[in-house]
């Protein structure tokens, strides 16, 4: 047999021998943990389940700096939007229905892409006076709530449970129903 060959076929069956003690390793030692690693693995495994939206600091209507995880303890609706933006403007009265109806039950975070040419801080705050919403706005002059959240399109919605965990995300403009929809859905998801 050439050297080659033998060299191939040494070589193959020292990977199959290595994926084969991977692969029992990890099989025995799960099924021998003893019942303290157990409960070790499930509190990690609940901890890494809370608290998963990224956190960020946007601008609230009187200046002052708020972060997301303030609202934590009670589902979140942002909905990223810029004055700009045709779609966006269509969903926002849908949102500001949305908000006098279930403001109390869920936070909404309008989060509005202030990039201080397109949208300032005044004409934001003027256009809504203008349209007459009762929501408020929170201004992302920093990007740090776009970067959290890689928002590349708008309007994005990012829907948070009560605990602080990504529920859902939908690009585009939201009809009434589909707005609704999702709050339902988180709204059932916390009374669980």
């Amino acid at each position: 047999m050439k050297q080659s060959v033998k060299f191939s076929i040494l070589a193959a069956f020292l990977v199959l021998l290595i994926l084969v003690a991977f692969w029992g390793y990890r099989f025995l030692s799960a099924r021998y943990q003893t019942p303290e690693q157990q409960t070790a693995d499930k509190e990690h495994e609940e901890q890494a389940k809370t608290n998963t939206a990224s956190d960020f600091t946007v601008i609230d209507m009187d200046g002052n700096s708020v972060n997301l995880s303030d609202y934590f303890g009670k589902p979140i609706i942002i909905n990223f939007w810029a004055t700009w933006c045709g779609p966006c403007k269509s969903e926002l009265p849908a949102f500001d229905t949305a908000i006098q109806e279930y403001g109390q039950e869920i936070t909404f975070l309008m989060v509005n892409l202030t990039d201080g040419f397109r949208d300032t801080i005044s004409g934001v705050t003027d256009f809504v006076s203008e349209n007459n919403y009762s929501f408020p706005v929170y201004f992302d002059t920093e990007y740090s709530a776009a970067n959290a959240y890689r928002v590349s399109s708008i309007p994005l919605t990012v829907l948070i449970d009560r605990e602080g965990n990504l529920y859902k995300s939908h690009i585009g403009a939201m009809s009434d129903a589909t707005l609704e929809k999702y709050i339902q859905a988180l709204l059932e998801d916390t009374s669980q």
